[in-house]
């Protein structure tokens, strides 16, 4: 038996930007590259140990999202971070996932709602976990996934690819916001149970209640929204 082909060029250069683009998403989103921070490909080469190429490919893929802004002769840099920008996504957000979810329920099946329970429970689940210091990572890790999952299900009945596509454009845009502020809400914060939140938008939607779960999830994208603004520092945020 002949040995097994290696990738073709084109699939393998493929490969390298989508790891180069996975990679520069993880540490911008984490924080790990900052707002702001100027991201030079030799810099990048050797962070990633990947070529000029991929992670050109990937900057642009990023520069797409919103994620890298791109400046003639000077290169790319973190998207900076903002108020202002900040209540412009989560607003977009409140629409877009709003109507999405309005047209879930109307045409939303038992097997719809049964996502919805399951994702419900796989996030209480997650959440109710005490975590050992090693495993604190990936265990914050599963909680986004099942946070998300959740999100996703509410809304995935809408039969609607762009809005689809539109609330994971928007998702992306305010968990830049929301997981630096999960590190830095300072101690005076209002108190907030997302649980209960969760349950809330959850059960208006299995009642069928459009107007109700709409303004529910609403309720709970604008706290996010002020939490954030709270550890941004409010007025004092950098401005783009």
């Amino acid at each position: 038996m002949s040995a097994t082909p290696n990738a073709a060029p084109d699939e393998k250069s493929t490969t390298l930007a989508e790891q180069a683009y996975l990679n520069l998403k993880r540490d911008i989103m984490d924080g790990v590259l900052a707002p702001g921070q100027p991201l030079r490909l030799e810099f990048l080469k050797q962070k990633y140990h990947l070529s000029f190429s991929p992670l050109r490919e990937a900057l642009n893929r990023l520069q797409s999202e919103r994620l890298v802004d791109a400046f003639a002769l000077k290169g790319f840099r973190v998207s900076p971070l903002s108020t202002k920008e900040m209540w412009d996504a989560i607003n977009a957000r409140i629409l877009i996932d709003c109507e999405a979810l309005r047209r879930s329920i109307a045409a939303g099946s038992d097997d719809w709602e049964s996502r919805i329970v399951a994702a419900l429970h796989a996030l209480d689940r997650a959440t109710g976990k005490t975590a050992a210091p090693d495993e604190l990572q990936a265990h914050h890790d599963l909680v986004e996934q099942r946070h998300l999952a959740l999100h996703r299900a509410l809304i995935d009945a809408c039969d609607s690819r762009w809005l689809l596509d539109f609330s994971m454009t928007l998702y992306v845009q305010t968990e830049r916001y929301r997981r630096p502020m999960l590190l830095n809400l300072p101690k005076s914060a209002t108190p907030r149970d997302v649980s209960r939140e969760h349950h809330e938008i959850v059960a208006a939607t299995l009642q069928r209640d459009a107007g109700q779960a709409c303004g529910l999830l609403a309720q709970h994208y604008s706290r996010t929204a002020q939490l954030i603004e709270q550890s941004l520092g409010g007025a004092n945020a950098p401005q783009r």
